[in-house]
């Protein structure tokens, strides 16, 4: 990663010793950017968890601040606008007289740009364009006007968002802003029935008069050709604004390439919906400009992928199962050995870390869905004791990605009530991720929903062996009497005396052995071996493990029960 322009550094959306106040603030702009928009909400879904809040906080601080432009009384808007703007400018400087406690979304905001170390003189453009818009009516006399007015709207965040996503080129911030400004147009064309019986209107003064209109005709001459003249002329516009700003997919980090792919489908596909709204009648409702492949689904599509789709397709020689209904038992303790992230990037023509970092994606489905389905315990293989023998350049990767990823992990957890646990031994990994990892554990250690258990640096003989040097010290010591030692008293000394027996052991990638994994914990488990490669798994494949788990008769070795059968 040390090529790239910026790497985030150390983000936590909960620092050590804060309360969770933050954590909420973050999932209060989820959900007003969920509630308010049809299209990027469910392409967030496509970034890196740990980049989710970060974009849901910038979208919804610009959703919020439009609010304040557009809403309530007329004269109360520029005021409540400056006092928005002048308490966020003067909490981000640290001075003195900044409000003692902010609301959500701007404290969600004041944290985002700090963490990214984002352009303040940006986010001023934002708040000053939008104040400008709340005192006065549109008015544009030409195109590069209204571009202006698109830049220091959507444009800024755009350029904001950038700063998340990790530009590798320098032309990055500027290709972003491009995409904010399709994204605005796009507002204003859906929008411009609405405004025009408000008296605003947000097209170019020119564009109209050269068709012998002014914004008063506008109001009763929709679906005419004229009206989709001049419709048509504002499209043309904005794919040409569109086809330079898509080339910010490879303009940024590998990780956020699908968000930003998936993205240009949506603006596509709304500019495409733009042509044909006003053929429909005053008060049509708009159709959703979202294909079908986004809004169904979390999972990155094909078709937005910059792969070549055969090879996308590759993803397991077991296809998605159709579960059904739900199972008719679910286990108390699932886990997991994500096997078959570097096939799946090799596959595609990545580098390892980049199917690892698919594979965290994959992480949050399972647990997504396990939470769903009423599993309490959720135990992953993340990285053996075996794993240190791999090449130093992938292991330096991995761990630097566990590092820069465990914050966000906790704090999704965390906002979902999940208690983390690390198990492993904790003496080889370096100081900064054991400091975030027993970070982690402390911030859920009060959550009462599933618990979540890490294995890093993990090998079951290794644990076996740390438990009987523990026991044998013990006995030496004379607290222990060796000759009346029970199972129950070693698994005492195991990493985590607290973890419950594994239900359902699942590995995928079509192999077949348990990998040193959990072997006191496995003793009694059912075993479901997935085709399908880690980063490709998902609730699917959740459900048809368990369903196998739950047509399995369990005698642990005596009789069976008739509730068994």
């Amino acid at each position: 990663m040390s090529g790239y322009m910026r790497t985030g550094g150390s983000l936590l959306i909960a620092e050590r010793g804060a309360d969770t106040s933050l954590a909420r603030a973050f999932e209060v702009c989820r959900r007003i950017h969920t509630g308010a928009d049809h299209l990027s909400p469910q392409i967030v879904d496509l970034l890196p968890a740990h980049k989710r809040p970060y974009a849901h906080a910038l979208v919804a601080f610009g959703l919020w601040a439009d609010r304040l432009a557009d809403e309530g009384e007329v004269s109360e808007r520029g005021p409540a606008l400056a006092r928005f703007r002048a308490d966020t400018l003067t909490a981000l400087a640290g001075e003195p007289g900044a409000p003692a406690r902010l609301p959500s979304v701007q404290r969600a905001m004041v944290h985002t740009v700090r963490a990214w170390d984002m352009s303040v003189p940006v986010l001023e453009e934002l708040l000053t364009t939008l104040e400008q818009d709340s005192r006065r009516p549109p008015d544009f006399p030409g195109f590069a006007d209204l571009r202006g007015y698109m830049r220091g709207t959507a444009g800024t965040v755009g350029e904001l968002l950038g700063t998340v996503l990790e530009p590798v080129r320098e032309d990055a911030p500027e290709l972003m802003s491009l995409l904010g400004e399709v994204l605005q147009y796009i507002d204003i064309l859906h929008d411009l029935p609405e405004d025009l019986e408000q008296g605003r209107c947000y097209l170019p003064r020119q564009d109209l008069e050269r068709l012998g209109l002014d914004a008063d005709d506008l109001i009763g001459a929709r679906g005419t050709n004229v009206y989709q003249e001049l419709i048509a002329r504002q499209v043309q516009r904005a794919r040409g604004l569109l086809d330079q700003g898509q080339e910010v997919v490879d303009a940024v980090h590998p990780s956020s390439r699908p968000f930003l792919a998936a993205m240009v489908v949506g603006l596509r596909t709304g500019l495409d919906e733009c042509e044909y709204l006003p053929a429909g009648p005053p008060g049509t409702p708009p159709r959703t400009a979202v294909p079908a492949r986004l809004s169904q689904t979390r999972e990155t599509p094909v078709g937005v992928l910059p792969v070549v789709p055969r090879l996308r397709q590759r993803q397991s020689p077991v296809p998605s199962p159709d579960p059904g209904g739900p199972p008719s038992a679910v286990p108390e303790h699932v886990a997991v050995i994500m096997d078959g992230n570097r096939r799946w990037a090799r596959a595609l023509g990545l580098a390892a870390v980049e199917g690892h970092s698919a594979g965290e994606e994959a992480m949050y489905r399972l647990v997504d869905a396990a939470g769903d389905l009423g599993i309490k315990y959720v135990t992953t293989f993340a990285f053996s004791t075996e794993n240190w023998s791999r090449s130093p350049e992938e292991v330096s990767s991995l761990l630097r990605m566990f590092t820069r990823g465990v914050p966000g992990v906790a704090g999704r957890l965390h906002a979902r009530g999940i208690r983390m646990r690390w198990y492993g031994r904790r003496s080889r990994v370096g100081a900064e991720l054991r400091e975030r990892l027993e970070w982690a554990e402390e911030l859920t250690s009060g959550n009462s929903g599933m618990t979540f258990t890490f294995c890093l640096d993990y090998g079951g003989r290794q644990e076996m062996v740390d438990a009987l040097k523990h026991a044998v010290a013990e006995a030496l010591s004379g607290r222990l009497d060796p000759t009346r030692l029970t199972e129950s008293d070693l698994a005492e000394y195991l990493y985590d005396p607290g973890l419950p027996d594994v239900d359902l052991l699942i590995r995928t990638a079509g192999e077949q052995r348990t990998s040193n994994f959990l072997p006191w914990h496995t003793a009694y488990a059912e075993l479901v071996f997935e085709g399908a490669l880690w980063p490709d798994f998902d609730r699917s494949h959740l459900v048809r493990a368990v369903s196998a788990y739950a047509q399995r008769r369990r005698s642990f070795g005596g009789t069976l029960s008739e509730e068994s059968v």
